[in-house]
């Protein structure tokens, strides 16, 4: 199967390309991906409860429900989609070429250009209790969960030792009665200006040398953390109403790894105020190529770039 244009991925930046690019009627293909990176389609908001801060929801909406609404949008203005993941790609020569999952030995899709928003994934500790508590009490987002009901004037806890692992305690602290950073060191790996605004915040304590080890509740939400000393081994409990790691993100890029031109840390690397990728007809949206903001609506809005900008390449290198 041929198509002027291929989304892979499903979440914000994906469906929103997939309207703009539908809507200009080139009929993009979106292939939303079977459980791609561990998530469902519509990627990392699948798994997050309320959702508050996108515009238009006054009163929140739970995020595998805007995702339906996300998908249900791409479709009525023209969008096929598949469900199913890309496992394979060629992008070294045109038609750029596409292969299903379980389905390499086959012929491939071909598409004259190609727009990557597969997405991140939190790094997680897979510690005892924490798929149970998994947004019951537990998050990887401060900004996208810290003001809900559950953790307000409540002592909440924060994973890592860097600027993120900061700015997130920092941002907690407008909501949270007390915030407890664990670092498993004895010093952090944040620059000096956001550690001196830690350390000397009088509603933050830092754990040194503290792993968390297992995550404990009432069965419906968290309320306690079992911490480790790196040192002496010594068990503790925290009490606490929610644990937020700032452990960093892993980009679902395996599958442009060697293809595309990647940063250290693996995130696609987009020319500068712009989509495009090393690969002229390629181009990359969302946290796939987003490091800093990671939120819906900023992924929403590469999205649109992604879209306009194949858009204008298409009409330049494919013109009917």
């Amino acid at each position: 199967m041929h198509s002027k244009v291929v989304i892979i991925g499903s979440g914000p930046a994906g469906h929103t390309a997939a309207l703009y690019l539908s809507r200009a009627t080139l009929k993009p293909v979106m292939f939303e991906g079977f459980l791609a990176n561990g998530f469902a389609p519509g990627g990392q908001l699948t798994t997050t409860t309320e959702v508050e801060n996108y515009p238009g929801f006054p009163d929140g909406i739970m995020g595998g429900e805007m995702m339906d609404k996300f998908r249900q949008q791409s479709i009525k203005f023209g969008t096929t989609i598949h469900t199913e993941t890309i496992s394979k790609i060629d992008i070294s020569t045109r038609p750029f070429k596409l292969w299903r999952e379980n389905n390499e030995d086959k012929d491939p899709d071909t598409a004259d250009a190609l727009i990557i928003a597969t997405g991140a994934a939190a790094k997680r500790l897979n510690l005892p209790g924490e798929d149970k508590y998994w947004q019951k009490g537990i998050s990887a987002c401060a900004v996208c969960d810290g003001a809900v009901p559950i953790f307000r004037n409540k002592p909440l806890a924060v994973v890592g030792g860097g600027d993120s692992a900061a700015e997130e305690s920092l941002f907690l602290t407008k909501y949270a009665s007390h915030v407890y950073v664990l670092v498993r060191r004895d010093k952090l790996r944040a620059s000096k200006v956001m550690a001196n605004r830690l350390v000397s915040n009088p509603k933050i304590t830092v754990l040194w040398n503290t792993i968390p080890s297992e995550c404990k509740g009432n069965g419906e939400l968290l309320n306690s953390l079992v911490t480790k000393d790196t040192k002496t081994a010594e068990i503790k409990e925290l009490p606490v109403n929610g644990l937020f790691y700032a452990i960093g993100h892993a980009p679902a890029t395996d599958l442009v790894k060697g293809k595309l031109d990647l940063d250290e840390d693996g995130y696609i690397i987009t020319k500068p105020d712009s989509t495009c990728t090393s690969v002229e007809g390629v181009f990359a949206a969302g946290d796939v190529q987003d490091k800093k903001y990671r939120q819906a609506i900023t992924s929403a809005g590469s999205g649109c770039m992604a879209a306009l900008e194949c858009e204008r390449w298409l009409s330049e290198h494919f013109a009917e």
